[in-house]
């Protein structure tokens, strides 16, 4: 990086702007501007937000991932309230082997029956108890 691009990334982060558009500006790599501006003390400071479960305010720390909840039990909370908004990737479709209907479960991948009744109907079939 040479010193006028260091000069302009200064000038420019100063002025506000983000790094995303310093890179485009000095068609240089996001990440070589971000690691400059760390470097040299330009990196955003510490802010405040607010929790998205309760609204208390939650101080972010410097050089970490922005936080959204203030807690565990409030992301847990948020999290349960919007199950539309979780992106699932280890969804499996089975078919059970004692009543033929189709069902979907999310994690397992060894899992096949539908339910715990239909387990017991299979396992313990032609056996009588008496």
């Amino acid at each position: 990086m040479k010193d006028e691009q260091k000069r302009q990334i200064i000038a420019l982060r100063r002025d506000g702007a983000g790094y995303g558009s310093i890179a485009c500006q000095l068609g240089l790599s996001i990440n070589t501007v971000k690691s400059f501006c760390r470097r040299k003390g330009l990196a955003a400071p510490p802010t405040e937000s607010v929790c998205e479960q309760c609204g208390s305010f939650i101080e972010q720390a410097t050089g970490r991932k922005r936080k959204r909840f203030c807690s565990d039990a409030c992301r847990n909370k948020w999290w349960n309230c919007h199950l539309e908004l979780v992106k699932r990737k280890a969804v499996y479709t089975f078919t059970c082997p004692t009543c033929g209907k189709e069902f979907t479960v999310y994690g397992n991948s060894h899992r096949k029956f539908c339910s715990h009744a239909c387990y017991i109907a299979y396992r313990f079939r032609g056996v009588r108890h008496g």
